[in-house]
């Protein structure tokens, strides 16, 4: 898992509630496009019925094809377990989401995944989504996770929270496994322990394996 400290890039305001995780990496049939996670993200969204490009989808406008910053509502990510729809976001170079509030399981895929969801308050949410819209995709954004400020274009640095083991989790690019290695020496001592307190765990036979 790639780990995340910092990451700037053009904001691009995707304003919507309930975004699911079909809509952002939807089950694509063409041939050859399914594991094409680049081409996944928005797929649907992004076209015409005719197959054609929709000029007017935010990440079809020019200034925000390389957008690293990805601003929405609230829900994002809502639907089924997907992790397609955060490989789909890393894929185009999205690194971090700002939301005002996100599904659950989305969200524990984004921080499996190394990509910064951040949630922000109604206030500060709608005061960044102003500036994030008078950008316009002129300027950037730095999301800063040693700090946990996002800095740009508009105004003051602001603030966001995340809980510490989360935010070691992306610092340090630890998955659960890592989290878990991280305590190696704890679960060697505790299983020496074990050992001599409770000798007959080691040699307990499970009667489900007799034959």
């Amino acid at each position: 898992m790639q780990s995340f400290t910092r990451h700037t890039g053009v904001a691009a305001p995707l304003l919507k509630d309930d975004i699911n995780t079909d809509q952002i990496a939807p089950i694509l049939h063409t041939r050859g496009l399914k594991e094409d996670y680049r081409a996944m993200l928005f797929h649907r969204a992004r076209r015409r019925d005719d197959g054609s490009e929709d000029p007017d989808f935010v990440l079809n406008k020019p200034q925000f094809r390389a957008a690293g910053i990805l601003v929405t509502g609230q829900n994002f990510g809502a639907g089924s377990s997907r992790e397609s729809a955060v490989w789909s976001m890393l894929a185009n170079g999205i690194r971090v989401i700002v939301a005002k509030s996100f599904a659950e399981i989305y969200r524990e895929n984004c921080l499996q995944n190394g990509l910064l969801p951040v949630v922000l308050g109604s206030g500060a949410a709608d005061e960044f989504i102003a500036r994030v819209i008078a950008a316009d995709g002129q300027a950037p954004f730095t999301a800063d996770l040693s700090t946990q400020q996002i800095s740009g274009p508009g105004g003051p640095d602001i603030c966001f929270e995340i809980p510490a083991a989360e935010r070691t989790r992306l610092l340090e690019g630890l998955d659960d496994i890592g989290l878990t290695l991280k305590h190696s020496d704890e679960i060697a001592n505790w299983e020496r322990r074990a050992k001599t307190a409770q000798p007959w765990l080691q040699s307990a036979h499970d009667s489900r394996r007799s034959t």
